[in-house]
């Protein structure tokens, strides 16, 4: 007697569907992990980068803890020159208050026409 262990594909479809599902929600989860800004102070454009008409965008890694300041800024980056006034502003930025310290990804933009 020979016994078939294989199990019709029509029986797992609502398992796959289901899976699918929960892999939608968790990415929609997932995403929703920014926090509002509160309140955010500008940067202070360099004197010698503003000479040397020097723009762009700086990307900062900021580590934010639960009562919402920032307890540090990485830049990942922008130029050099740019770098520390984006720091300093973003370090004094103020976000919502979350349970969990959290990290997110700031750009902070320079035009040397302002």
């Amino acid at each position: 007697m020979e016994v078939s262990l294989a199990i019709p594909l029509r029986s797992l479809r609502p398992v796959l569907l289901a899976g699918a599902l929960a892999l939608c929600v968790s990415a929609a989860f997932a995403a929703g992990t920014q926090r509002a800004i509160v309140s955010r102070v500008s940067p202070t454009y360099p004197e010698l980068a503003r000479r040397m008409h020097i723009s762009g965008k700086v990307m900062l890694l900021v580590t934010i803890q639960p009562d919402g300041t920032v307890s540090s800024t990485k830049v990942e980056s922008g130029h050099a020159l740019l770098a520390a006034a984006a720091q300093d502003a973003v370090s004094h930025w103020r976000f919502a208050p979350n349970p969990d310290v959290s990290e997110s990804e700031i750009e902070v933009n320079f035009n040397a026409a302002q």
